[in-house]
């Protein structure tokens, strides 16, 4: 069976794209390197590009192309690829734009893998450039060839010594992969590196990104050993269910820092006009990010911060700083820095404060910021940096110099190399000056501890890495169970919306959209229909006084923008005025077609909150979810936040938390608190609401009413897509919903009744209580080594199996309501990770002790073999130890072929599903 690693986690490169590709090894780890395009012309692209190959350890593995030469800088040169008679890893192509279509297809004909297509002239130039990606799209159509490009820098391998790019230098080898749009940004980043020291252990310039997209490049690096974390300057998304899948999944063990620009409208038309890709909302990606467990930086100095910080420290625990300076002032902007961004100053305990009174002079400032006075000396800083270092409540060090008469900025940086290896934790130094301080900079740089001209950006720095883990960890905490919506229920639905579309019609009356509403289990207030005055005597008369009148209309929505709202209604005279008043103002501002009459409801006053839920279809990420501050003002107060569906109540937690109003929900100024539970799961309600029906194109409800008396829903608006939109064209979620198709019944040999489902988040508690009751035998058979039961059930394993992506790989999990065969919970778990960029599957099953040979592990094998088939999996694989003689058994009846792979007693299955199913 799948093999695991020795923390209990799949490969990273596990996927269910729909979009089988080769991998991109090829391209950054190359065998041979043709170059399409070289010259020894001074000042050339295709000269530098030669020079940067050939200066490296690749110089034996350089094939120059250029038809009208016989060699190049003393090196044999070919008429075409296709000349070389061997098979190319990279081609590196630097000619004019027109040619390059041709010169992919010979590249495709010889069989070169990967290519990178440094030319300009593309989509940026407009129709005639895009016409031409049109045609080096067909000549790769069918091929395994991967493209980095057009209109690129090239890329770096500085671990390989692999400089495949027209700057000047290649970077230093480091820990940190760095990915840009933006050629120009990338070599102004090299040069600050090897000022600051900072290495990578990529550098790639993804230009217009026609074939390698983001999601490619961050589930490469995510799984390379020699990235640590991963940067990336981005101007356009591209594929963006790529993009989050890769993101989610490899932020989990690896940082991602992302600056995009375009939050202005300005920014955004220099953006598109620059990549000939347009920019999203600004506000949808911020959302996005936070989903994905990716940190947002807003400028270019914070990327390189960024950059040096995760290449040479360790990231915060917490969000507590202990700051020690030799100056009051740039302290005091280091403090302010760290508030203002969500930091907290450490509390220096009684014991720290006693060792710090016994090497301080009697005026320090006994307190944190460690102020050790103008005149310290390295000494003083050296012991102070010990005992600040040592503060087990301190999740982080900055040191502060400020060049003063006694002080040895050289000297000070020296002694700061033991305090890096004290602890786990980071450390932050801000040498202020000029070349008063640089040698003593150079030496941090050396030491590994990252520098900061200014105090006050050293702060927001560590901040900014601090949030990194806090949110990380947010997101991947364990919800609490949410109540589920049938199938039924969505059919029903789904029927409805069907109809009224077929009737040409897209807006929804306001008692049509509280009707959906309520069958998806969201509250709505009391509603009738009134089309005379008389009407609407009779039913405010049975609802009781008060009572509020609104339009009832099948083509406006916005009710009071056209006088349709009056409330407060006492009487049956009032009742009958206000019905009056509607009508006549309707009539004038929109016409008599319009009005269809009124609703009538009653008049609610809980002194609760208003608040707003919606959803609304971006170009993009697909449906958006936005909660806050409700009402007529919605406008006008902007308390807002925005969130990817599906949600789950923790999710539907932080969403609520990103608002000003809830600190008020949660009980302000003597009133009772908002049920806060209740409302996170009508959040997940209306999230399953929003992914069930496509034909939705906008939902409001607003205003939501919330008290401590309960939620209920005062008004609804529904608009769907026209009924000449195809609905497999609308944007669909950035995020795959759960699977509800692939949820079975299974009837045990004895009538026991199973049901098999794909995971949730939700399934921690029982997916920990299952590794509990697996016998030590179980647990080998499965991972091919033992595993002490604190390691199965660690949080950390588990929330990758129960938090997985369902595009990338899909667990099956078997859950038993009785307790025929034991204890009831998951009895059984299938696991399938399609194998990088191809058709190829891993499949791994394990069935607890009590119900194994009932049947039920067949079973699983069977539903996975299914699922790969709708997943349009080829291939099945799976490694089996070769005593695990039930499983093999199971596997044979199916149809999978096994064989001995090696001496290690295990087996390799296959399964190859173009030869059909055998039971």
């Amino acid at each position: 069976m799948l093999q695991l690693d020795k923390n209990g986690r799949a490969p990273l490169q596990s996927s269910l794209a729909p979009v089988p590709k080769a991998g991109l090894d090829a391209l950054f780890q190359p065998e041979s390197i043709a170059l399409i395009g070289a010259t020894d012309r001074e000042g050339t692209v295709g000269r530098t590009i030669l020079t940067s190959l050939l200066s490296g350890p690749f110089r034996d593995r350089v094939f120059p192309v250029n038809p009208a030469r016989d060699e190049l800088l003393g090196i044999r040169t070919y008429p075409s690829i296709r000349d070389l008679n061997k098979e190319v890893d990279l081609a590196v192509i630097a000619t004019p734009a027109a040619t390059v279509p041709d010169l992919i297809g010979e590249c495709v004909a010889a069989g070169a893998k990967s290519a990178v297509v440094i030319s300009a002239g593309f989509r940026e130039r407009g129709a005639q450039g895009a016409e031409l990606e049109k045609k080096i799209q067909e000549k790769m159509r069918g091929s395994q060839l991967r493209l980095i490009g057009p209109n690129c820098l090239g890329i770096m391998n500085p671990i390989l010594g692999l400089n495949a790019t027209f700057a000047k230098d290649i970077a230093a080898p480091g820990k940190v992969a760095l990915l840009s749009q933006s050629g120009a940004l990338l070599t102004a980043i090299l040069d600050w590196s090897h000022q600051e020291q900072v290495g990578f252990s990529a550098i790639v310039s993804t230009g217009s990104m026609l074939d390698i997209g983001w999601g490619d490049l961050i589930e490469y690096f995510g799984d390379d050993p020699e990235t640590k974390s991963i940067l990336l300057y981005m101007e356009s998304v591209g594929d963006a269910r790529s993009f989050v899948s890769a993101a989610r999944e490899v932020s989990l063990t690896k940082p991602i820092i992302v600056i995009k620009p375009g939050r202005s409208e300005a920014a955004a038309k220099a953006a598109s006009s620059h990549t000939g890709a347009l920019t999203g909302s600004d506000e949808v990606l911020d959302a996005v990010f936070r989903r994905c467990g990716v940190l947002r930086v807003q400028n270019i100095a914070d990327l390189f911060y960024m950059a040096e910080v995760l290449g040479k420290q360790p990231r915060p625990k917490g969000n507590k700083l202990t700051i020690v300076t030799n100056a009051g002032g740039p302290a005091v902007l280091a403090t302010d820095s760290l508030i203002s961004n969500g930091g907290e100053l450490t509390n220096l305990s009684e014991e720290t404060i006693k060792n710090l009174n016994a090497c301080l002079p009697q005026h320090w400032s006994h307190g944190n910021p460690i102020d050790i006075i103008g005149d310290a000396d390295a000494e003083r800083y050296s012991k102070a940096i010990e005992s600040a270092a040592n503060h087990p409540n301190s999740d982080g060090l900055l040191v502060i110099l400020a060049p003063q008469g006694m002080t040895d900025p050289t000297e000070v940086a020296r002694r700061l190399k033991s305090a890096a290896q004290i602890s786990e934790k980071p450390l932050f130094a801000s040498w202020m000056g000029g070349t008063g301080v640089a040698d003593g900079t150079a030496i941090l740089n050396e030491y590994g501890i990252p520098t900061f001209p200014y105090p006050d950006t050293a702060a927001r720095a560590f901040t900014h890495v601090w949030r990194y883990t806090e949110n990380l960890r947010e997101l991947y905490e364990t919800p609490s169970s949410a109540p589920d919506i049938t199938a039924d229920v969505s059919q029903r639905v789904h029927m409805q919306l069907d109809n009224i579309r077929e009737s040409d019609r897209a807006i929804l009356t306001e008692v049509e959209s509280k009707t959906i509403l309520s069958l998806y289990g969201i509250p709505t207030v009391e509603t009738q229909i009134a089309h005379t005055e008389d009407d609407a005597v009779w039913s405010s008369s049975k609802i009781g006084y008060p009572v509020v009148l609104k339009l009832l209309s099948k083509t406006i929505t916005h009710k009071t923008d056209v006088g349709g709202v009056q409330l407060n209604l006492t009487n049956d005279e009032a009742v009958r005025m206000a019905f009056r008043k509607i009508q006549t103002s309707i009539t004038e501002k929109a016409g008599s077609e319009h009005f269809a009459g009124v609703t009538v409801q009653p008049m609610v006053r809980n002194g609760g909150y208003e608040l707003i839920l919606g959803s609304s279809i971006d170009p993009q990420f697909g449906p958006i979810i936005l909660f806050g501050s409700g009402g007529q003002m919605v406008e006008i107060y902007r308390d807002r936040a925005l969130a990817l569906p599906p949600l789950n109540t923790t999710l539907a937690q932080r969403l609520m938390e990103q608002t000003r109003i809830y600190s008020a929900l949660k009980g302000i100024r003597g009133r009772r608190p908002v049920d806060l539970v209740a409302l996170e799961a009508l959040l997940v309600r209306f999230s399953r609401l929003v992914l069930d029906q496509p034909a939705i194109s906008e939902i409001d409800i607003n205003p939501l009413l919330a008290s401590a008396d309960g939620l209920i829903a005062l008004d609804a608006r529904i608009v769907l897509h026209a009924k000449d939109v195809d609905l497999k064209q609308v944007p669909k979620s950035a995020i795959r919903p759960y699977p509800s198709q692939y949820t079975f019944t299974w009837l045990s040999d004895d009538g026991e009744k199973v049901t098999l489902r794909p995971i949730r988040p939700e399934d921690e508690g029982l997916m920990a209580k299952f590794h509990e009751a697996l016998s030590d035998r179980s647990v080998y058979l499965r991972y091919f080594h033992s595993m002490s039961l604190g390691a199965r059930v660690r949080h950390e394993r588990l929330l990758r199996v129960c938090f997985g992506d369902y595009d990338r790989e899909l667990v099956l999990v078997a859950e038993t309501h009785n307790t025929l065969h034991g204890p009831k919970g998951i009895v059984g778990v299938a696991r399938i990770s399609r194998t990088q960029n191809t058709q190829e599957a891993e499949v791994a099953i394990i069935v607890c002790d009590e119900w194994q040979r009932s049947g039920l592990g067949s079973e699983l094998l069977k539903r996975i073999v299914q699922i790969a088939r709708q997943e349009k999996i080829r291939v099945i694989k799976a490694k089996v130890l070769r005593d695990n003689i039930a499983m093999q058994t199971i596997m044979k009846r199916i149809g999978f072929r096994l064989k001995f792979t090696d001496s290690s007693g295990s087996m390799r299955a296959t399964l190859d599903l173009a030869d059909g199913l055998k039971a």
